[in-house]
C-alpha cells in the first residue's frame, strides 16, 4: 500500500490502528494528530489500541475514533500488569481484523514496535530510536518536540498536512448539566473560581499537599473562591490539603465525571496543579494554569502556549525522573516555593482580559495567534 496522499493514485487505508495504550494526557496530547488523519481519510475506520479507561475517551471522541480495543499490557509496559500471557489471544485478533495500517504512536520505539508489526497488518508506521535499524513506515523518534508535534510529524511522513497543535476536548450536554448541578448545589462561581488539583498519578510528580494549601489560603486571602478537585483515588491528597488550610474552600474530590471537571475547568478563572492530565484539559479548554512540574520532561509535556500556561520547575541533575517515589528527598518539587506559585498565579489572573471562547469550541474556533516565545519558569 502507498503510505503518500499526494500520489494521484493512492487509495486512503479502509481499516486503520492506532496503538497508544496510555493515560488521559498522553492520549489528549495524540488529538492533534487524530484530528489530521481524519480530515485526512474521512471514511476510513480508526481503532484505538488503549487501555481499558480509554472507552471514555473513544465515546467522547467518537468523531476521530471509531472503535477500541484494549491491549491485555506487555513487559515493559509499565501502565498495566506486565504480563506477556495476553499476548497470543491478542496478536490473533488483531491479525482476524486485517489491518491496512498500524500507526505506532505509543513512544518512541523498542518494545512499542515490536507489539505493533505482530498484528500482522499491511504496513506499519512509527518511530524508532537511534540506536534501531531503521525500517519502511518508521521514522527517527523526534525527542526535541513537544508531545502533540511528535504525532504530528508522523502524520506528515504519511504525507498528510498536518499543521494544527492546538489540543481539543468537546464537552456534551450532559458535562454542561453536571456542571449548572455542582454551580447550584455547591455556590461556584465562575467569576472568582480558582481549580486546585493537588493529585498526580505518581508520588514523583506531586507537588507537597501542604504547599497546595498554603496557595490557596493566599489566594483565597487575595477574593478568590477555591475548589479542590481530584479522584476518588486522590482523597488522601485533597483531604490533606483542604485539612491543611485555614480559608474555606470547595471540596469537589470524586464529585464530577471527566466531563464535569472540564467543565469546572472551562468555566475557572485559573487552574493550579501539577503536571498531569488536568494540566493538558486546561490546555484544550483554554484556561490558564500554573502548573509544577515536578520531575516531568517539561520540554514534552508542557502546555505549547507559555502566557496561557505557566510551568514552574525545578531542574536537579536526576530530571527527567524515571522514578515512582523519589529516592533523593524530591528537590524538584521543594526547590518550587508556595511564594513563586502564588505570585505566578496573581500575574495571570491579572491579565485575564485575554479573550477566551469556550475550550469546546477551539476545534472550529482555532487560535489565531499563539505564543511561541519564552520559556519555563524556574
Amino acid at each position: 500500500m502507498h503510505l503518500s496522499p499526494a500520489s494521484p493514485d493512492f487509495i486512503p487505508p479502509q481499516r486503520v490502528a492506532i496503538f497508544r495504550a496510555l493515560q488521559l494526557g498522553d492520549m489528549l496530547c495524540a488529538v492533534p494528530a487524530l484530528r489530521a488523519l481524519r480530515s485526512a481519510w474521512p471514511d476510513t475506520k480508526i481503532t484505538l489500541i488503549g487501555l481499558p479507561w480509554a472507552t471514555r475517551f473513544v465515546e467522547r471522541f467518537s468523531s476521530l475514533i471509531d472503535d477500541l480495543v484494549v491491549f491485555p499490557g506487555a513487559r515493559g509496559f509499565p501502565e498495566q500488569q506486565e504480563t506477556d500471557a495476553g499476548l497470543p489471544k491478542f496478536y490473533a485478533a488483531m491479525r482476524e481484523r486485517r489491518f491496512d495500517l498500524v500507526l505506532q504512536m505509543h513512544g518512541s520505539g523498542g518494545p512499542a514496535n515490536d507489539i505493533v508489526k505482530r498484528m500482522g497488518a499491511t504496513a506499519y508506521a512509527g518511530f524508532h530510536q537511534p540506536q534501531e535499524k531503521p525500517e519502511p513506515g518508521f521514522i527517527p523518534w523526534p525527542d526535541d518536540l513537544p508531545e502533540p508535534n511528535r504525532y504530528l510529524t508522523l502524520v506528515r511522513a504519511l504525507g498528510i498536512d498536518a499543521h494544527d497543535d492546538t489540543l481539543w476536548f468537546p464537552l456534551t450536554p450532559h458535562d454542561r448539566c453536571e456542571y449548572a448541578a455542582l454551580e447550584a448545589q455547591h455556590g461556584i462561581e465562575p467569576e472568582r473560581l480558582i481549580v486546585l488539583h493537588p493529585g498526580a498519578q505518581l508520588p514523583s510528580r506531586r507537588w507537597p499537599p501542604a504547599r497546595f494549601a498554603e496557595v490557596g489560603d493566599a489566594l483565597s486571602a487575595h477574593g478568590w473562591q477555591i475548589a479542590i478537585t481530584g479522584t476518588v483515588n486522590e482523597a488522601a491528597i485533597t483531604a490533606a490539603v483542604l485539612g491543611a488550610m485555614t480559608a474555606p474552600a470547595l471540596y469537589l474530590t470524586g464529585s464530577t465525571t471527566l466531563g464535569g471537571l472540564a467543565a469546572l475547568v472551562d468555566r475557572a478563572r485559573l487552574v493550579v496543579c501539577n503536571d498531569t492530565g488536568i494540566s493538558h484539559v486546561a490546555a484544550a479548554m483554554r484556561t490558564p494554569s500554573t502548573v509544577i512540574a515536578s520531575g516531568s520532561d517539561t520540554r514534552r509535556w508542557a502546555p505549547l502556549d507559555h502566557t496561557r500556561h505557566r510551568v514552574l520547575a525545578d531542574y536537579p541533575p536526576c530530571r527527567p525522573c524515571a522514578f515512582r517515589d523519589c529516592p533523593f528527598g524530591h528537590p524538584c518539587a521543594l526547590n518550587v516555593s508556595v511564594s513563586h506559585v502564588v505570585e505566578t498565579a496573581l500575574d495571570q489572573l491579572a491579565h485575564r482580559a485575554l479573550a477566551r471562547p469556550s475550550g469546546d469550541g477551539v476545534l472550529h474556533a482555532r487560535i489565531a495567534h499563539r505564543s511561541q516565545e519564552g520559556g519555563y519558569a524556574t
